[in-house]
């Protein structure tokens, strides 16, 4: 029988600059009889990933450009807030209504590039995405292994839009120790045909399984154990699943 059980830590304490993560997760798991085992999926909320990182701006102290001002007045934001996109940006993919579609330093393709006013404290403060999460889930990953000897891999998550559906889904943005994307070419089907194109996005499809225990809003609930799937591991970085600008058929 295949299973695989997911489980919300809900005694996180309020994540703040300077915290080990790696720490409260494993004290919260054992408060909560979930323990952490070999092969353990750890899925963990940007949110509290940044605010340990000291990734949180007050836009008290934000002079904005002429720039975001011409930006703010088109798409009714916070001018202050469109100068905080602007620097965490490469480069406008979309803009319309008050939508600002980004693509991050990091290649994500996502609105107001990932910068965020929920979850953090404060109504003039946001938070921005972590410099590397790729670095961000493995020095996770290797401080849970340090002070408990089990291995596991890690996923970083936020929520994401997608353009041709409504409504926004768990994506991953860093991960460690786990293989990002299965490659299913050369298997075949149920009736013998060979698969040609299919890759599956499963840190995706995890960050979304977590997603529905976090809750949108993370509900006091950041860091999910997923426990019973099979991954492929190995040291990979989330840039494998961004899709290329020449293979884009979108942009």
């Amino acid at each position: 029988m295949k299973k695989m059980e997911v489980y919300g830590l809900e005694t996180i304490p309020i994540v703040k600059e300077g915290d080990n993560i790696a720490k409260l997760i494993i004290e919260a798991a054992k408060k909560e009889n979930v323990g952490i085992q070999d092969n353990d999926i750890i899925v963990i909320a940007q949110t509290i990933v940044s605010r340990s990182e000291g990734r949180i701006v007050n836009l008290k102290d934000i002079e904005p450009s002429p720039f975001a001002k011409i930006l703010a007045n088109e798409t009714r934001k916070d001018p202050r807030l469109v100068e905080v996109i602007l620097r965490e940006s490469k480069g406008i993919v979309r803009m319309g209504g008050h939508h600002l579609i980004m693509e991050t330093r990091h290649g994500f393709v996502c609105a107001n590039s990932g910068v965020d006013r929920s979850n953090v404290p404060g109504e003039e403060t946001v938070s921005l995405l972590p410099l590397d999460p790729d670095a961000s889930a493995r020095k996770i990953r290797d401080e849970i292994r340090r002070l408990t000897g089990k291995e596991v891999a890690v996923i970083i998550s936020d929520t994401f839009g997608r353009p041709l559906r409504e409504g926004a889904v768990g994506v991953a943005i860093g991960v460690a120790g786990i293989d990002p994307l299965y490659d299913m070419r050369g298997r075949k089907d149920l009736f013998g045909y060979v698969l040609e194109t299919t890759l599956v996005a499963i840190a995706d499809e995890l960050a979304s399984a977590a997603e529905l225990v976090m809750g949108e809003s993370n509900e006091g609930i950041p860091v999910v154990v997923i426990r019973g799937f099979k991954y492929p591991k190995g040291e990979y970085s989330i840039q494998k699943l961004l899709r290329p600008v020449e293979k884009d058929l979108f942009r």
